[in-house]
């Protein structure tokens, strides 16, 4: 697959003016997380243990809602390929209203249910404390986090990565100040952070309100909600709904097996885990150009570019992730002193971004490749897929729970594990990838 990877390309161009912002935005996105480890991690480990559990369970809200992000781009570019800019707005506003909708029933059905699911991991009391106290905030911010996540679909789907990417790095910036501030300066502790990350998410979404507003008055499309297009946007969502929880699946089971290992191993996945995601949006980027670029080819009907784009982003993917995991190994000593000042935890961590080092390649192909399909609209294979390879990694985490590891060598098996996750993604989606059956034409798939 990587031939002439450093021969210059046709699409290098626009392959360039999108993913470099999309980077900008997506490393943005998980520094509000890193900031809440940073700043909590100082506050101890029980704390910082605590930021574990509720930041898994809030990542999985989250996540599962991805498909307003993806989805959405898919569409809005496919529209936009076959020239029609008013149905590409009006299929943004429809994913837009959708994500309210979801946000509200979250906010609704979670709050009750905290302390039920923080008990699902069993953590200790002093954990499970924090735990709760920092979920039951968070969950007041998640309609303006999917609202964001929809917003910036309809931006990319409209080849605009620039916009999000000034609306995320201020709303990092906004997050590191707001969290200082009422943790330290207000000493509101775990709470603190949680609010002001609430805070920071609000103001974003309000940024994004108001330029997908302007866009569609310019283009004559109402703001009001379409039921049926709204009903539309989920049902094309639910097989990214599938993928993504059954993914957050594999995750949360790895969020478990680390609880079972002990408190110092589960703060060192947490960062671990959380670095993990931040090096998956770098990677990410390319795939977000191959979302918008690949959609809108085949909604142009623009087969022979689809093919063109799709192999060469693969070999942009692949090289970052040689170059990430260099730079994941030479500076992750030092990098495991940011988070915390328990030598045990350090040393946990390091050992966990070794094996992270390790996938990078892998995942720059395999996010890629996902990318390339999403933009396809080729949904219900991914979830196909997404089970598959969540149904050959449970076999492999239940040996570290089973095998009464703990320290080091349980969590580098317990990552080891995340290998066999990737790798056979790798396999599914390089199959779909050399076929022609993800290749439909058309603004609608």
């Amino acid at each position: 697959m990587i031939r002439h990877p450093f021969r210059r390309h046709a699409a290098d161009g626009e392959i360039v003016r999108l993913a470099l912002p999309a980077l900008g935005a997506l490393v943005a996105e998980p520094l509000f997380l890193l900031t809440d480890s940073a700043i909590i991690g100082h506050l101890g480990t029980p704390e910082l243990a605590g930021l574990g559990i509720a930041s898994t369970v809030l990542a999985t809200l989250v996540n599962v809602s991805i498909f307003l992000a993806y989805g959405t781009t898919a569409a809005v570019a496919r529209r936009l390929g076959a020239g029609d800019q008013a149905g590409a707005l009006r299929s943004g506003i429809d994913g837009c209203w959708l994500a309210v909708l979801i946000g509200v029933a979250t906010v609704a059905a979670g709050w009750p249910l905290t302390p039920w699911v923080v008990s699902l991991f069993g953590p200790g009391d002093d954990v499970a404390g924090h735990a709760e106290t920092y979920l039951r905030i968070s969950l007041l911010g998640i309609p303006s986090m999917l609202l964001v996540l929809a917003a910036t679909g309809v931006l990319r789907g409209l080849q605009d990565t620039r916009t999000p990417l000034y609306v995320a790095v201020t709303g990092a910036v906004a997050n590191v100040v707001l969290n200082v501030v009422l943790v330290y300066g207000l000493d509101l502790g775990i709470g603190g952070s949680a609010l002001g990350t609430v805070l920071a998410q609000t103001g974003m979404a309000a940024v994004f309100i108001r330029v997908v507003a302007r866009g569609a008055r310019q283009a004559g499309v109402g703001l009001r909600p379409d039921g049926r297009g709204v009903a539309q946007a989920f049902g094309a969502g639910i097989p990214l709904i599938v993928r993504t929880v059954a993914m957050r699946a594999a995750l949360i089971v790895i969020t478990v097996v680390a609880a079972g290992l002990g408190t110092a191993e589960l703060a060192a996945h947490q960062v671990a885990f959380t670095t993990w995601t931040l090096l998956a949006l770098i990677l990410d980027a390319v795939a977000i150009a191959a979302q918008a670029l690949v959609g809108r080819a085949l909604g142009a009907g623009d087969v022979d570019g689809a093919r063109s784009i799709t192999r060469r982003m693969v070999q942009w993917g692949v090289l970052s992730g040689f170059a990430l995991a260099v730079l994941l190994l030479v500076v992750g000593n030092g990098y495991a002193r940011l988070f915390t000042s328990d030598p045990e935890v350090r040393t946990l961590l390091f050992a966990a971004l070794v094996v992270a080092a390790a996938m990078q390649p892998i995942a720059g192909w395999v996010f890629v490749l996902d990318g390339v399909l999403i933009g396809a609209g080729d949904g219900r294979y991914l979830a196909w897929a997404s089970v598959l390879s969540v149904v050959a990694f449970l076999p492999a985490a239940w040996a570290v729970a089973v095998a009464d590891v703990s320290g080091q060598a349980g969590l580098m098996w317990l990552w080891a594990a995340i290998g066999v996750w990737m790798l056979v993604r790798l396999v599914t989606l390089a199959l779909r990838e050399r076929s022609d059956t993800w290749m439909v034409t058309g603004a609608v798939r």
